[in-house]
């Protein structure tokens, strides 16, 4: 079977990300009324700016990344069941490589160098192709279940289709039970992605804010809420 322009694209950024990586993380300023969270930053630049519909690129610096291995965790963020609520943002970053698709979410059960993850494709939700679209959201374990290794394994089964726009906040949620995970994303009742069997099983860990290569994004409201 031939691969489709949608993989094509996805060996190309696997590829790049291990030879050099384009990554920013930029959080949004955070609201008074709202918890203010401390991070240890992995393999990103992280700061506090404004969102806009521009990208500025001036102060951005390239290193060595390989793909799934830029977040900043979260300090004092032991999480096991329960959920996670945040505002976030992405887009490909200014001068990024041109199959970039601006990847952003949250890894969770972070320990010992491994982690789950949930993100998101801002700029396929809206792509022309159908195949992109289909990809808009996608769950992965680093680091031994990449979104390669589930597309070989399980077909369509860890990634569905959203409606997403690059630069634009959107509302995001995961809820985690046992081995069982949820993503919500504008404030939906149903989930648009349901993950039934974590890949490290009933685990625990921090919580971290994720990109992918070539990505901007940014967070604000995070929540963490745990289940007693």
């Amino acid at each position: 079977m031939s691969k489709t322009k949608e993989e094509d694209h996805e060996k190309v950024i696997d590829d790049y990300s291990r030879q050099s990586g384009l990554l920013v993380l930029a959080f949004a300023p955070i609201a008074s009324a709202q918890t203010v969270w401390s991070v240890d930053s992995h393999k990103v630049k992280t700061g506090s700016r404004q969102l806009s519909r521009q990208t500025g690129g001036k102060d951005y610096r390239r290193w060595p990344v390989p793909n799934g291995e830029a977040y900043a965790i979260v300090k004092d963020s032991a999480f096991h069941n329960g959920a996670v609520d945040v505002e976030l943002a992405g887009r490909p970053a200014d001068g990024a490589f041109g199959s970039a698709r601006g990847f952003i979410g949250i890894a969770f059960h972070l320990r010992n160098a491994q982690f789950e993850y949930i993100y998101l494709r801002p700029t396929n939700g809206r792509a022309d192709d159908q195949v992109r679209r289909n990809h808009s959201t996608q769950y992965s374990a680093f680091p031994n279940f990449s979104f390669a290794d589930s597309r070989q394994q399980a077909p369509e089964k860890y990634e569905s289709y959203v409606d997403l726009e690059p630069s634009v906040w959107t509302r995001y949620r995961i809820t985690v039970e046992g081995t069982k995970a949820r993503l919500y994303v504008h404030g939906a009742d149903q989930p648009c992605l349901i993950v039934n069997d974590l890949k490290l099983g009933d685990s625990s860990g921090s919580v971290a804010l994720w990109i992918g290569p070539g990505t901007e994004g940014y967070f604000t409201g995070l929540e963490i809420k745990v289940a007693k």
